[in-house]
């Protein structure tokens, strides 16, 4: 393990590591995500309905789908910028908790703002976790907190 890296890291706890861009919420991206898991509920993918019926007045996105964007707005998946030197992978861990304060509306904008909460040296790597907040743009409340668990491999 990289005793530069662990360092760099614990330097970087309690502070915000990453700020994402606006990412749109198209009905394309619920329907796809409605196909995927199965869930059609009316709320997801019916829009009329939805208009006539829903305390939103549109479709809303599944919290499943918001929590799903948290590698996308964190950066993982980006191998132009890796989000540390020295990373040659990251494996997601798991959650130790997290919920959905608000609903995302169809075609509304989010971002993900991520603080780093622990760093530990784990065999080959370390274990991050970090506090993801899913920001909806106009809203007060956001979509998704989760504290998300990764493991960093050297």
């Amino acid at each position: 393990m990289s005793a530069e890296l662990l360092a760099l890291l614990q330097e970087r706890v309690g502070q915000e590591v990453h700020l994402s861009d606006w990412l749109e919420v198209t009905q394309a991206r619920i329907n796809q995500f409605a196909e995927a898991t199965g869930d059609h509920q009316w709320i997801h993918v019916d829009r009329e309905r939805a208009a006539r019926e829903s305390p939103w007045g549109t479709t809303i996105a599944h919290g499943y789908l918001t929590l799903s964007l948290y590698p996308l707005l964190r950066g993982l998946v980006d191998t132009r910028t890796p989000i540390y030197p020295g990373v040659r992978s990251v494996l997601n861990y798991g959650l130790n908790k997290t919920r959905f304060p608000a609903p995302v509306r169809s075609g509304a904008r989010i971002r993900g703002r991520s603080s780093l909460a622990a760093v530990e040296a784990v065999q080959g790597g370390v274990q991050v976790t970090e506090i993801c907040s899913i920001e909806i743009e106009g809203e007060k409340k956001p979509a998704c907190v989760a504290e998300a668990i990764m493991r960093f491999h050297v």
